[in-house]
């Protein structure tokens, strides 16, 4: 069972890598630079309302394995119409409406895929705290996987990285057939239609502390996609720039990012012993300043002589990841109510990945078109991008002061 779900791990996270670190270099490279940000707020959008409504059917009416394989089918459909419109003479409109289909049905794929794990595992008698995360690494494993293949077979800058998504997403649709059957739960008596969207978690707004911690997790959760969009963009620019066009940085940009993640799979290890040791306010403020270094190294480095700064910037990656979502999901979990902690966490996810990510995409979209795809000179696009680094890290920062301030938490050493 458990190398069956590991591989299903794989396999979803694999659909994932293929673009989306290197979408936004395909759209740069093909006169839509100026887009990158809408492409990738998109996924914050969807996530809004699309997992709520998929979830809400796979609990009364689809089995959620079922509903799991019928999502990747139409995602995997939709990656291959952005294939196709996005090849050749572009078709813009008809390539981001493919995208939001596409990205809609995987994100509500990604939010089933822990149903169907859990599901699995105790039909299995396994423990998922213990169980579950081994299994889960091998999703970021499948995530590296396909950012090196699309960078080794040269399709970061053309459509073909959505040919990789699309025909992994129909393997990984036909593979779900052997995980075990999920239940329709119709037990459990009638819900209100507010409790299956997870509305009623919003009454912890009236708790002054858990209300700042969402505020404060929205506020962070601005970070979260800005690498992902423009980190490639960045680092293959400096192919204009004579000193810098043949290093492997900028011949390999998904090769190097992908450092980020293999932080990730290290660094998710570190947080029962940090949270034990400093507690969830001193953890959430180290990921705060890991996120300002994340970007301030971005700023500072460049692939030939400073690309240790770049590779500095992909290892703090995994605290400033992990340290907040992961501990932030954990703090959720442990400080709300049993009866709605599932809508808690809806609420985290809302707060940071629908809200918070949108913003930041949208906000990072307004920086870097003013100061770099505004810039024809290759010296001053970089001096643009080190520009717009340096905003991002300053914001991470003031974020930080902020939540060392405002947020309330006296930690009890267990």
């Amino acid at each position: 069972m458990k190398i069956k779900l590991s591989i299903m791990n794989f396999l979803q996270f694999a659909v994932w890598g293929a673009y989306l670190t290197s979408m936004g270099t395909f759209l740069g490279k093909n006169g839509f630079g100026e887009s990158i940000g809408t492409f990738y707020a998109t996924q914050g959008i969807v996530s809004l309302f699309f997992p709520a409504i998929i979830g809400m059917v796979a609990d009364r009416f689809i089995q959620a394995q079922r509903l799991y394989q019928i999502c990747h089918f139409v995602s995997a459909l939709a990656m291959l119409g952005v294939w196709h419109f996005g090849s050749g003479e572009i078709n813009f409109s008809a390539m981001y409406s493919c995208f939001f289909l596409g990205i809609g049905f995987y994100m509500s794929s990604l939010s089933l895929s822990y149903s169907v794990a859990y599901n699995a595992l105790d039909k299995a008698k396994m423990d998922t705290v213990k169980d579950f995360p081994p299994i889960r690494v091998w999703g970021t494993v499948g995530f590296i996987a396909t950012m090196w293949v699309v960078d080794l077979l040269g399709f970061q800058a053309t459509s073909q990285q959505f040919l990789v998504s699309g025909l992994l997403g129909i393997a990984l649709a036909l593979y779900a057939n052997i995980v075990p059957k999920c239940e329709i739960k119709t037990s459990e008596g009638k819900k209100s239609f507010a409790s299956m969207l997870g509305l009623d978690a919003f009454k912890l707004f009236a708790d002054k502390r858990m209300a700042m911690f969402f505020i404060f997790s929205m506020l962070l959760g601005v970070a979260l996609q800005i690498t992902n969009s423009y980190a490639n963009p960045f680092i293959t620019s400096f192919e204009n720039i004579k000193e810098f066009a043949d290093t492997f940085g900028v011949k390999h940009a998904n090769i190097l990012i992908s450092l980020s993640q293999i932080s990730e799979t290290l660094c998710i290890l570190l947080i029962p012993f940090f949270l034990k040791k400093f507690g969830i306010k001193r953890v959430v403020l180290i990921a705060m300043v890991a996120w300002s270094l994340r970007f301030l190294f971005f700023g500072l480095g460049n692939p030939g002589g400073g690309v240790w700064l770049f590779v500095l910037s992909c290892i703090v990656y995994g605290v400033a990841f992990d340290f907040f979502n992961v501990s932030g999901s954990l703090f959720v979990d442990k400080e709300t109510d049993k009866s709605i902690r599932s809508s808690a966490q809806g609420l985290f996810m809302l707060m940071t990945n629908g809200i918070g990510a949108t913003i930041g995409t949208l906000m990072a979209q307004k920086i870097i078109n003013a100061n770099v795809f505004s810039q024809t000179e290759p010296m001053a696009v970089w001096d643009g991008w080190q520009t717009s680094w340096f905003i991002f890290a300053g914001y991470a920062f003031t974020v930080a002061v902020l939540f060392a301030l405002l947020f309330k938490y006296k930690h009890k050493i267990e």
